[in-house]
C-alpha cells in the first residue's frame, strides 16, 4: 500500500489518515503566511502558473514532490514537514511526496471563488475542514 493510500485508508479508519495528510498540508499553509504567502513563496521559485492553477477555477496543475521539496528546503518550511514526518513515523521525502498530491486540492478547497484570501494571519486549520472526506470520496471513486 502506498504511503498516501495507508494515510488516507490506515489502520486508525480512513477519516483519521487523512486528516493527518491535511493537517501538515493545513499547516505548512499556516507557516507560509497563508494562502496567499504561499503562492508568493512558490512564485518566487518558479512555479507561480502551477499555484495560480490551484487557486483559480480550472483544473489544477501537478507540482512533483522534487520541486515541492526543493521550495520547501529554500525557504526553512521543510521544518514543517520534518517534524510531522516525525510525529507519523514516516519518511520526510515520502510525506512531500504525498503532500504534492494533496496541496493543490488544500488551495483549491481554500479558495473556492478563485481568489487568495488576502493576508495571512486569519488562516485557521478548520478552514480545511471537509477535505479529507473529498479527498477519500475521491479516491474510492
Amino acid at each position: 500500500m502506498s504511503l498516501l493510500g495507508s494515510l488516507l485508508g490506515g489502520g486508525q479508519g480512513d477519516a483519521g489518515g487523512a486528516s493527518s495528510l491535511v493537517s501538515v498540508a493545513g499547516q505548512l499553509i499556516q507557516q507560509a503566511g497563508g494562502v496567499q504567502g504561499l503562492a508568493s513563496t512558490l512564485q518566487q521559485h518558479g512555479l507561480g502558473e502551477t499555484v495560480q492553477s490551484w487557486i483559480g477555477s480550472g483544473a489544477n496543475q501537478a507540482i512533483s514532490g522534487d520541486q515541492l521539496n526543493q521550495v520547501l528546503q529554500k525557504t526553512g518550511l521543510d521544518s514543517v514537514v520534518n517534524d510531522a514526518a516525525g510525529k507519523l513515523g514516516v519518511d520526510p521525502s515520502q510525506l512531500v511526496g504525498q503532500l504534492a498530491q494533496v496541496l493543490p486540492h488544500a488551495v483549491d478547497h481554500l479558495t473556492p471563488d478563485g481568489q487568495a484570501p488576502s493576508g495571512g494571519g486569519g488562516f485557521d486549520l478548520s478552514m480545511l475542514g471537509g477535505l479529507a472526506e473529498r479527498l477519500l470520496a475521491a479516491r474510492s471513486a
